[in-house]
């Protein structure tokens, strides 16, 4: 019905300002996608350690707060902290952006916060490990934040049949941004002397750059972008105020998702499987440097092998979605995972060659399973309530990914091995594996009131 009363250039003009706003949406991903790689990935893992390691007494053990913490565990709880933080943020968030209807605003707040705070990592040296654990919370917990605000656009501007190949750009602009900053950075860390700047100087560049490029590179999203109309008046949650009510919200955003069984049943699955793919994301550089004894020169050309493999992984695996479904497709990304972790297990120190290898497998499945991870749950998404089930998401995807971390760090405080560390993660992908095969996703979609793509 729609098409008999529409106009062909009304049409038209809807398409171009949804490729406009999809084309600003994908540069988000590029501005703060530099902070998960320069900084989560690569240098700060390392450098908090050796920062921490520089004000640890004789035991190898620092005291925030009076709690004796192995130096080398500091990054992966302050890690866990940062979610923390996010998830008593992320409710807040979502009843705002649902409830005024203005995301944008929100997400410049958040966006800006982070920037700052990487920003801010140029002055940690010394034995500042209480600044460095304090400005990576709080850079940590504002992505998160951000993330929900920028995920919930996805089923706003993009139609049903193309939000994975939409979602899997979005991730090919940010591995491509990633790989783009990790050649400068490379070309300053490894000719730090020609530049004449010590190593620690040079890692702190790396460090605040990243906050530069993401609050630089937010202003295209934030330009293109637009607000949606808040809830409907007759919305019984559409006056009450956002901060008083985001707890609120979001529990009923949970009881409201038990109306919707499936899809619950998906962000379960897809909270386990995340926790252990950020989780490698995050402490891969701290297993490589201090495990494997491989220099910061080797883990960025890594990492960014990684970067540019992510970039044609996260559009191969959105074609295979396109003839497999996306449900199959993630399914064997999460086989691969435990298969990653396994030979890292086994990895001989001192072998960068191997841990190159293992770092093209992973690029080749990071991108794809997250990318269609976000388009598959958009899928199962009431309308109206984006923002919302996106916060819930965001939950599953970054802030609750604390246990990941935990498990890691608890490993290695407990047994001093960063190799038991790793292989006690294959177990989330085990379990989201066996959760995510559970899923009726056809039956998910109709049951969200959605329309049906023709593979999913």
């Amino acid at each position: 019905m729609t098409a008999d009363t529409t106009e062909p250039e009304d049409y038209a003009a809807g398409t171009a300002e949804r490729r406009r706003e999809q084309r600003g949406w994908y540069f988000y991903d590029f501005a703060c996608s530099v902070y998960s790689t320069s900084v989560l990935t690569v240098f700060l893992g390392p450098y908090l350690t050796s920062v921490a390691r520089a004000a640890a007494d004789a035991e190898g053990f620092v005291h925030p707060l009076g709690i004796p913490v192995r130096a080398g565990s500091l990054f992966a709880y302050a890690v866990s902290a940062s979610i923390v933080v996010a998830v008593l943020a992320m409710p807040l968030v979502g009843a705002a952006a649902d409830r005024t209807g203005r995301k944008k605003p929100l997400l410049a707040a958040a966006a800006y916060l982070g920037a700052a705070a990487t920003t801010g990592m140029f002055f940690l040296a010394g034995d500042r490990y209480l600044l460095g654990t304090f400005l990576l919370i709080v850079a940590n917990a504002s992505l998160s934040v951000s993330m929900v605000l920028y995920n919930a656009y996805l089923p706003q501007i993009a139609e049903p049949d193309e939000r994975d190949a939409v979602s899997s750009r979005g991730w090919a602009f940010g591995y491509t941004s990633g790989a783009l900053v990790l050649v400068l950075n490379l070309v300053l860390y490894s000719g730090h002397d020609s530049f004449g700047l010590t190593e620690g100087e040079a890692v702190r560049i790396c460090l605040a750059s990243a906050g530069v490029w993401w609050g630089a590179f937010t202003l295209v999203p934030l330009a293109r972008l637009r607000d949606r109309q808040a809830r409907p008046e007759g919305d019984e949650r559409a006056g009450e105020g956002a901060v008083g009510s985001g707890w609120r919200q979001l529990i009923a955003t949970l009881k409201d998702m038990r109306r919707h069984p499936l899809t619950l049943s998906f962000l379960l699955a897809y909270l386990v499987y995340n926790d252990g793919i950020q989780t490698v994301i995050s402490q891969a550089s701290l297993y490589g440097s201090e495990e494997l004894g491989l220099d910061q020169t080797t883990l960025i050309t890594a990492v960014l092998l990684v970067q540019v493999l992510a970039v044609a992984g996260a559009l191969w695996m959105g074609r295979l979605a396109r003839t497999h479904g996306a449900q199959r497709t993630i399914l064997g990304s999460l086989a691969v995972w435990a298969l990653i972790l396994a030979v890292g297990y086994f990895l001989p120190a001192g072998s960068p060659v191997f841990f190159y290898c293992l770092a093209a497998a992973i690029g080749l499945v990071l991108g794809g399973s997250q990318a269609l991870s976000r388009s598959l749950f958009s899928h199962l998404v009431p309308r109206g309530k984006e923002a919302e089930y996106f916060s819930a998401y965001e939950m599953s995807d970054r802030g609750l990914s604390w246990m990941g971390p935990l498990v890691f760090g608890l490993a290695y405080q407990l047994t001093g091995s960063y190799r038991d560390a790793i292989i006690s993660l294959v177990i989330f992908f085990a379990v989201g594996f066996a959760l995510l095969a559970r899923v009726p996703v056809r039956r998910a979609v109709e049951a969200a009131g959605n329309p049906i793509p023709d593979r999913i």
